[in-house]
């Protein structure tokens, strides 16, 4: 019986060990990666079937890439760019004021206006990895709570 008693106190001293060493996802993790936007949880909620939108000539709009100290991307139609600040363990994420190219849309997808798109970014405020998806939580201009789900682009 003090066998199984030692062993139980054990195992549940490591547990909180192996939840340490899997830990939260690394900003390093989505660094330098291409990200597609497959999603965007709002009201109502907006997916983008990303093979729908190459058929229709749009497969390259709404990119992300986080580098050492911007971000940058295509949105629809325009590149992009912006400094980023990263803050610690909390996943704390400031995107600054974006700039880009001007060109006129000849037309856009009618799910998310890229003025929208770019609302969104530059109201982010904390960034999470899960199940290998980049989630950029932001906010609308009414302050509805809105996480952009990105997927990495195929290699």
């Amino acid at each position: 019986m003090k066998h199984y008693a030692k062993l139980t106190i054990l195992l549940l001293a490591a547990v909180p060990v192996l939840i340490a060493c899997t830990g939260a996802p690394k900003f390093s993790n989505i660094q330098n990666k291409d990200w597609y936007l497959t999603e965007v949880r709002t009201k109502p909620e907006i997916d983008f079937d990303r093979k729908q939108l190459a058929e229709e000539n749009f497969g390259e709009i709404f990119t992300l890439r986080f580098e050492s100290e911007r971000i940058s991307g295509v949105a629809a139609p325009n590149r992009y760019f912006a400094p980023y600040e990263q803050q610690g363990k909390d996943r704390a994420l400031t995107i600054k004021t974006i700039a880009g190219t001007f060109m006129a849309p000849l037309r856009e997808p009618e799910k998310l206006k890229e003025r929208d798109y770019f609302a969104y970014l530059q109201n982010t405020t904390k960034w999470n990895l899960v199940n290998g998806k980049l989630e950029l939580h932001t906010k609308s201009e009414d302050s509805t709570n809105v996480t952009l789900i990105f997927t990495p682009a195929a290699k």
